[in-house]
């Protein structure tokens, strides 16, 4: 008789393998039916036991309903996944070995379940805030989060006592051959027909299946631990995976406050020298100045240049557009201007402050933390500014606006349509807000609001902005962000008039490669530039600064790079496997 192979072994679990690939298959098609955007997580249903205990906590998070609802909700897929981990350990298990208990490996897999679910919480709120104010940073705090707690946890409900136990690497690598299966599986469904994504979440349950497997038979080889002392039990019998998890939510932890002291900084471009001149030249006897206003190009040329076309900037005239500088979360004010001054050197420019303006019309000077503010508040200070530069100025206004100021601009926009408003620019926007549902406020009603309350009060006791964090802003993101958001869209797409005259607005939109994980579903517009760069930042980024010279000075963008745009696509539906699932059926 010749020597059995592991693959001759593996294909003989028929049974394994239609569970594993069939309930992959039956999730894809019905999201295909009733929400096509999140057909990515489709796959997860059948993995190991810590990834799927991954995939129902986001299902879960995504209800926002009462607690008692929740509870119900809890039990019933608690149910559920106990059962299908409890039939596909059986069916995994090598033929040679005898197979668990049933009532142990039932006892052992509601477990597991259970305290997985504690431990993921936080990557899933991290998951949910990024639904619900969707820019880069969470979901990059999430992933390894996940990643670090689900390695740890890659054995449990499969092997004995896995609670004492720290996993083998052959659990490990069985576990990362299902993730990077489930990423490349979402990466590519998005450029497929239904039936072909079909085909590829078969082939990525078949994967799942295989993983049960090799997992099955690392768990049946492994020995009992006896130990007879009485300190040797109660060393070793200390519940090793789960310290484990705990180990790496504190490294996290650590992580962010030393990122928050400066102790552990990116790399990032050197700021531009602080520049505060008074306007000068034809607008100077327009209106005062704000204290810290720059002076940079001239805006209001046609927007229909060919792509590449070198357009000088314009001189400072009537019929240039004065810049409002609107800056991003933490951003004081009044000296944000400084980049763009150094590549606009004619124009009124003056920096957004989130406190207000003076009785005299003035930006009133702030610090980083006084920007948590509900958005219809946002929205109207925003306006409030813009026809103060204009009214000084004499002239319509552009607004070159990063990141929590885009957000406010899509308020002003949906709020205030008469403004003297000539050309926006987003910088790393915030695309596609308020995807997680309604929060009602403080005291959430759900399991995820509660989760998301919490973790911005912790991430606000360790930041500088104070135990508040943003909890203003997420709740006016979440009742009002979706809705400016897609009223911005309409008047973007039917370029409607500024108040300027018959005048359209002109856009321009530069996203970082970073933010990809963020974005929605679908084809990104051809207005929309993508550079390689981490979320905020791009008002001082020496790649970005010319582009936005380039725009306001009236001549059509082209990417520095179009295969950003590629990437950032890729991106974008490899992320999608591990975000909130997205149960909207539309695209921006």
């Amino acid at each position: 008789m010749g020597t059995k192979l592991p693959a001759e072994g593996f294909f003989r679990h028929r049974g394994l393998i239609l569970i594993a690939a069939g309930g992959a298959v039956v999730e894809g098609g019905l999201l295909m039916l009733v929400a096509p955007n999140a057909r990515s997580v489709a796959p997860q249903v059948t993995a190991i036991p810590s990834i799927a205990a991954y995939h129902d906590l986001r299902w879960l998070f995504t209800d926002t309903q009462s607690w008692r609802w929740f509870a119900a909700l809890v039990a019933g897929v608690l149910l559920a996944r106990t059962a299908l981990d409890v039939a596909m350990i059986r069916l995994a298990w090598p033929r040679d070995t005898p197979a668990p208990r049933i009532r142990s490996s039932i006892v052992s897999c509601a477990a597991f379940t259970l305290l997985a679910w504690v431990l993921l919480a936080p990557a899933a709120t991290l998951s949910f805030g990024a639904a619900v104010l969707p820019f880069s940073w969470p979901f990059l705090a999430a992933v390894p989060l996940m990643l670090g707690i689900v390695a740890t946890l890659s054995h449990g409900g499969v092997a004995a006592a896995w609670w004492r136990r720290l996993p083998p690497p052959g659990t490990v690598c069985w576990l990362l051959v299902s993730v990077a299966a489930a990423t490349a599986a979402a990466a590519v469904i998005t450029r497929l027909t239904a039936w072909q994504a079909l085909a590829v979440i078969a082939l990525a349950g078949l994967v799942n299946a295989r993983a049960w497997y090799g997992i099955a038979a690392l768990a049946a080889r492994m020995p009992p631990r006896v130990h007879a002392s009485v300190p040797a039990r109660l060393v070793f019998g200390l519940p090793f995976a789960p310290i484990a998890a705990l180990l790496v939510l504190a490294l996290v932890v650590g992580v962010v406050r030393l990122m928050f002291t400066g102790t552990i900084q990116l790399a990032a471009s050197p700021p531009a020298a602080r520049v505060t001149t008074p306007l000068t030249g034809p607008d100077a006897a327009a209106g005062p100045a704000a204290v810290g206003t720059t002076v940079g190009a001239a805006v209001g040329a046609a927007a229909g240049a060919p792509a590449g076309t070198a357009t000088p900037p314009a001189a400072a005239g009537e019929t240039g557009s004065a810049v409002l500088v609107v800056g991003g979360w933490g951003s004081a004010c009044c000296d944000a201007t400084s980049s763009l001054h150094t590549v606009l050197p004619a124009v009124p420019m003056r920096q957004f402050s989130y406190a207000g303006l003076t009785a005299a019309g003035q930006p009133i000077p702030s610090g980083g933390s006084a920007d948590d503010l509900p958005l219809p508040v946002l929205g109207d200070r925003i306006a409030a500014q813009v026809r103060a530069l204009s009214e000084a100025t004499r002239r319509p206004v552009a607004v070159v606006a990063e990141s929590e100021g885009t957000l406010g601009v899509y308020a002003m926009l949906a709020r205030d349509r008469g403004l003297p408003v000539s050309a926006v620019v987003l910088l790393s926007p915030i695309i596609g807000p308020g995807q997680g549902g309604d929060l009602p406020g403080p005291g959430g009603t759900s399991v995820s609001e509660y989760a998301l309350e919490e973790l911005n009060h912790l991430v606000g006791g360790m930041s500088p902005y104070g135990p508040g964090g943003a909890q203003a802003l997420l709740n006016s993101v979440s009742e009002y962000g979706s809705r400016y958001f897609d009223a911005t869209l309409r008047a973007a797409s039917a370029s409607t008039g500024s108040g300027t005259g018959d005048k359209p607005i002109r856009w321009l939109a530069v996203v970082p490669l970073a933010d990809a994980v963020t974005l929605p579903y679908c084809a990104l517009p051809p207005g929309v530039v993508v550079v390689p760069a981490f979320h905020g930042g791009l008002l001082g980024d020496p790649t970005v600064l010319p582009m936005v010279s380039a725009f306001l000075s009236g001549a059509a963008v082209a990417a520095p790079d179009e295969r950003m745009r590629e990437a950032a696509q890729v991106i974008t539906g490899a992320a999608a496997a591990w975000r909130m699932p997205d149960t909207s059926t539309t695209c921006p």
